[in-house]
């Protein structure tokens, strides 16, 4: 038998036949390696990198976003390390909070003051630091809860919407509900239901809560709608999968894209609503670090100590700033299209990269 008869192609995928310069017989196969794929994750990140780079806003919103939130672990986790480490509890922030100094009293923004002090010497940046991993736990806690409990409710509101059935039936209940909370604008609602519960951070994050999710409802119900009649969901009821695995496998994946990006922008508008809460009195108890609550506090300074008021001011511009720009970059990070046409970037026009042929001699250019 001949040694040099080649193998079956599914057992060496990449193997190729060198034939002789002389001769038309085939040399022995030359085994190639494989060249080594990147994983999933590396490509991923550079797959992200590239759009990011193309869209330069919603790389500043991503910077803003992960300062802020590596600024806030760090600011909240070094009190609880510190103590259980060495003791005694450290503080991250420039001063203490609670502390004040008659000889720094009423100075505007300084190298050691960043954003000035109030009337009795309290240091405003150390003060808008302490309050940023309360103001980002509620903000994302709020648009969590309100995105899981929402979501869910409307893909059973989307999915099993079939007159005369009892998933129509449950279908119709929770989009009634919805619509009573939904015909009270958010803010009044919340500023209602904070008002009767009396003030303190539970009750505001309650209110929020209340007043946060019919919206999610209306987004995932009418995103099931979209998908829930194509042919891939037809197919799969015909092959007899489960209405839970259909949801699991097919619906949920199709609809998580809108689910994010509306999330990410809802950040924002959490943070604005729970920090107007505790502008007017009914959010976070007095002497809490909290933006609105401090901008509350100084307000009456507004003419005199304008940067009392302009620091938790600025911190809440800046933050909700780069959770929408974050958030409107992620349609394009989501999407497979947008993505596939930010990440190659842009195209080469081929007439216009054409060599130009010399002009032969004799003859004029």
């Amino acid at each position: 038998m001949d040694s040099r008869r080649s193998t079956r192609g599914d057992d060496l995928p990449l193997e190729r036949f060198v034939r002789s310069e002389k001769g038309s017989d085939p040399e022995p196969p030359l085994l190639t390696t494989p060249p080594r794929r990147r994983g999933a994750v590396a490509e991923t990140v550079r797959t992200v990198w590239l759009v990011m780079r193309a869209n330069p806003l919603t790389l500043l919103g991503f910077l803003v976003v992960v300062v802020m939130v590596v600024t806030a672990l760090v600011v909240g986790l070094t009190p609880i390390l510190t103590h259980l480490l060495l003791g005694h509890s450290l503080s991250a922030t420039p001063y203490p909070v609670n502390s004040f100094s008659t000889s720094d009293a009423s100075q505007g923004p300084s190298p050691r003051h960043w954003m000035g002090t109030d009337s009795i010497g309290t240091d405003i940046f150390s003060q808008v630091l302490a309050a940023l991993p309360l103001d980002l736990v509620i903000a994302f806690s709020v648009a969590g809860i309100a995105l899981v409990a929402g979501g869910t409710l409307g893909i059973i509101a989307g999915y099993f919407d079939t007159p005369g059935t009892l998933g129509g039936a449950g279908a119709t209940i929770i989009l009634r509900v919805t619509d009573v909370f939904l015909a009270f604008p958010s803010l009044v609602l919340a500023l209602a239901v904070a008002a009767s519960l009396g003030r303190g951070t539970e009750a505001a994050v309650i209110a929020l809560l209340v007043t946060w999710w019919p919206y999610y409802v209306r987004l995932a119900r009418g995103e099931v709608l979209a998908v829930r009649h194509l042919p891939y969901i037809t197919a799969a009821r015909a092959a007899g999968v489960t209405d839970g695995t259909i949801l699991g496998r097919h619906v949920l994946r199709n609809i998580l894209e809108p689910l994010v990006v509306y999330y990410t922008l809802d950040v924002g508008t959490v943070l604005v609503t729970f920090s107007t809460i505790s502008y007017v009195g009914i959010g976070v108890p007095f002497g809490v670090p909290e933006w609105g609550n401090m901008i509350e506090q100084y307000a009456g300074y507004l003419a005199t100590l304008p940067w009392t008021v302009v620091g938790p001011g600025l911190a809440v511009f800046v933050t909700v700033l780069g959770f929408s720009l974050l958030g409107d970059g992620l349609r394009d990070i989501l999407d497979p299209r947008s993505r596939r046409i930010l990440s190659q970037g842009p195209a080469v026009d081929s007439t216009s990269a054409a060599p130009i042929a010399a002009p032969a001699a004799g003859e004029k250019a």
